[in-house]
């Protein structure tokens, strides 16, 4: 698909902005409450059981409509159609980018003019629920015939930070005697104190490769596969009922030994950071069940559809993208805090890390020229309330802008009602604490907290399946969005390759090593010398 030359900063309404980052930069957050008793209804929206509360950033009503005018100038509504239609948008490798499809309805599917995708996807949904549901039900058996207690998913990026977070987020609801395992590292300690836990016998292993040829998720593979070899005299482990196979790459996973009834299969359109939803989610149904797994899906599909029709300045992947840029592009805000406080989603921060990071960390627009402004923030975080005893205190009192989504859970089943809400009222009380501040006394600079600092707050109604999957999509969309006012290509990762040629050439003998610098010839000098 081609996309038309556009530069988000040479449009009217970037400019407009410039001259409200001044205006607005004199006002305090406090102040635009006490001057609209409605703002708290406002700015906030709610969908598939997530509540967003905007009302304590740095915008009024003039920025909000400058900031609704930039997005009308840009590609963006012209973009979101394309992808939900399957047209090519990731335009460096021409690939439709179409994890909407993975969780939409026929009727949707058929309303874009993609029904024999429809068709595709369903017949590989239902090859997860028959493969998951064996597993759960105790009647996929080892080669001893015992039946499969511990499932070990191998894969990495994508391929492991998406299930791993569902599945630790909703353990409430995981499979009471067959439990899963995430190795994703190379480095030989967690496959081999993962291995040394479990008993072959009942242990399966889920390779997850769209290629099939990751260095990593492949080295593992083989420990794994040896670790079979030594313990059960299997001549060919890979062979076998304890490997499965999830890959775009078949005829790869067949070559290195994998039976051809144990693959599951996606396309080559299911970016890695979007895989979840498609049958690298396999891990996912066997832990929850495949129908919880649907409803994954579900609450992601609700979000999709509220995202497509509801109008901009109703509309909570695009509000939310607009007020990252603002703070990025217009108060140099390098960073965005994620600060889940909910235990579970211990996970969370670091699969939006590659989410938004891999997505919009680019330097070039789609014409190949380059930006000229900041793209993608540093995005980190951990729960609540762990960060008011470490990096808080940077939030409060130091010298850079942090945004802070805040993202707790009204009903949670799994801890007490006393606990809980200690646990929500310290949330509300950060957010509150960020945005107020407090004047110290002159003797003691040193208590001042400067405040007008923004955040977002999400609640979410309960942390289940569904409003699960509609909070990602919510984080999905989001991305989208900058990436289309940046006019950046979203769905690539061409910036992960270079590593990964320099470390097949380190670890070539045969390679060439005279054009490497005098510091990593050292380095790998004193490597060799002690392996």
């Amino acid at each position: 698909m081609k996309v038309e030359k556009y530069d988000i900063t040479a449009t009217d309404s970037w400019s407009a902005l410039k001259k409200l980052t001044r205006s607005i930069s004199e006002l305090r957050i406090s102040e635009l409450y006490a001057a609209d008793n409605s703002r708290v209804e406002k700015y906030s929206l709610k969908c598939a059981g997530v509540y967003l509360d905007f009302s304590k950033n740095l915008v009024d009503e003039n920025v909000r409509r400058a900031l609704l005018d930039l997005l009308s100038e840009s590609p963006f509504e012209e973009q979101r159609e394309a992808m939900f239609r399957g047209y090519a948008i990731n335009t460096t490798e021409q690939r439709p980018v179409l994890h909407t499809a993975l969780r939409s309805d026929k009727q949707m599917l058929a309303d874009d003019g993609l029904e024999n995708l429809g068709t595709q996807i369903e017949a590989q949904k239902q090859h997860i629920k028959e493969v998951s549901d064996k597993i759960r039900s105790g009647n996929w058996r080892g080669s001893s015939g015992r039946q499969v207690t511990d499932v070990i998913n191998l894969g990495i990026g994508g391929s492991d930070l998406g299930p791993r977070m569902v599945c630790e987020a909703l353990k409430e609801f995981a499979h009471p005697s067959v439990r899963c395992h995430f190795v994703s590292n190379v480095d030989g300690e967690l496959i081999n104190s993962t291995l040394k836990k479990l008993d072959p016998e009942t242990t399966l292993v889920i390779i997850s490769s769209k290629t099939f040829t990751t260095q990593e998720t492949l080295l593992n593979a083989n420990t794994a596969a040896a670790w079979f070899r030594e313990h059960l005299s299997l001549e060919n482990p890979y062979a076998t009922s304890h490997f499965i196979g999830v890959t775009a790459s078949p005829e790869n996973a067949i070559k290195l030994g994998v039976l051809e009834e144990n693959l599951l299969e996606f396309w080559d359109w299911v970016g890695g950071r979007y895989s979840l939803w498609s049958t690298i989610g396999l891990s996912i149904a066997i832990s929850l069940g495949y129908e919880r797994f649907e409803k994954l899906l579900n609450g992601a599909r609700e979000m999709d559809r509220h995202f497509r029709s509801s109008p901009a300045d109703q509309n909570m992947p695009v509000i939310m993208a607009l007020l990252g840029l603002w703070y990025t592009d217009f108060f140099d805000a390098e960073s965005q805090a994620v600060i889940p406080y909910c235990q579970r989603m211990v996970e969370f921060p670091t699969y939006l890390q590659q989410l938004d990071m891999e997505s919009n960390g680019k330097l070039v627009m789609h014409d190949g020229s380059a930006v000229n402004c900041k793209t993608g923030p540093i995005v980190w975080g951990q729960t609540g309330t762990n960060g008011q005893h470490s990096f808080f205190q940077l939030l409060h009192q130091g010298s850079h802008m942090v945004p802070v989504d805040f993202i707790g859970v009204l009903k949670d089943k799994m801890s007490s009602p006393d606990h809980h809400r200690v646990l929500l009222a310290n949330m509300l009380a950060q957010s509150a604490a960020l945005m107020q501040g407090k004047q110290a006394e002159e003797s003691e600079p040193y208590r001042h907290y400067p405040g007008n600092r923004p955040s977002n707050v999400i609640l979410m109604d309960e942390l289940s399946p569904y409003t699960l999957g509609a909070l990602i999509a919510l984080y999905e969309h989001k991305v989208f969005v900058q990436g289309c006012l940046w006019n950046i290509n979203s769905f690539d990762q061409w910036g992960v390759e270079l590593g990964k040629v320099l470390a097949d050439k380190l670890l070539s003998e045969e390679s060439d090593k005279s054009d490497l610098d005098d510091s990593t010839r050292t380095l790998l000098a004193a490597v060799d010398a002690t392996l």
